[in-house]
């Protein structure tokens, strides 16, 4: 019932994510919400944000922000880590999914998207037929909508937690039926 809102992918943060692994796997984009995916909502960009994307620069990657705040937020997080960015994304609409991998000449197939929230953030992008990463929220202030949401998101990761179980003992099931 709620595969459609499961993410690919669920971590602690974006920070711990093997970017040179899912590099070897062809990923080539990453697109980025900001807010509680890369720094606490509203905050600028930090020094640990600008040596992440640096990082990833150095990997081979085309990043980009897409957010469904306005200009004044995105833009000087964007800038000051030096990445394009698409605002007032009007998430979970799949449009400017596909608009930030049209101008990081990407398609679905080798680009990901990490976010923090799943009734936007990930049903837009698995909606775009990127592979998603979900993160926890790095800080518990958030507004009030984003606090509602979290609520809806309880049983949504209780169901995609117990679909990760069964399906890796099916894994292993198969994997112990071809030894």
């Amino acid at each position: 019932m709620f595969q459609r809102l499961y993410p690919w992918d669920y971590v602690d943060s974006a920070y711990e994510i093997d970017f040179e692994r899912l590099r070897g796997e062809g990923y080539r984009g990453i697109i980025f919400d900001i807010d509680n995916t890369l720094v606490p909502h509203g905050a600028p960009a930090d020094a640990r944000a600008c040596a992440f994307f640096s990082g990833l620069k150095e990997l081979g990657y085309r990043c980009m922000a897409l957010s469904n705040n306005r200009e004044p937020r995105v833009k000087p997080f964007c800038d000051t880590v030096g990445i394009p960015y698409i605002c007032k994304a009007d998430k979970p609409k799949p449009g400017n999914y596909r608009r930030a991998m049209e101008r990081m000449k990407t398609g679905t197939s080798d680009t990901l998207f990490v976010g923090d929230q799943i009734f936007t953030d990930i049903c837009g992008a698995n909606l775009a037929g990127i592979r998603t990463i979900l993160v926890k929220p790095i800080h518990p202030k958030e507004e009030i909508q984003i606090v509602l949401k979290r609520y809806l998101e309880k049983p949504v990761l209780f169901c995609y937690r117990r679909f990760r179980r069964n399906e890796e003992r099916k894994m292993k099931m198969r994997k112990t039926a071809q030894k």
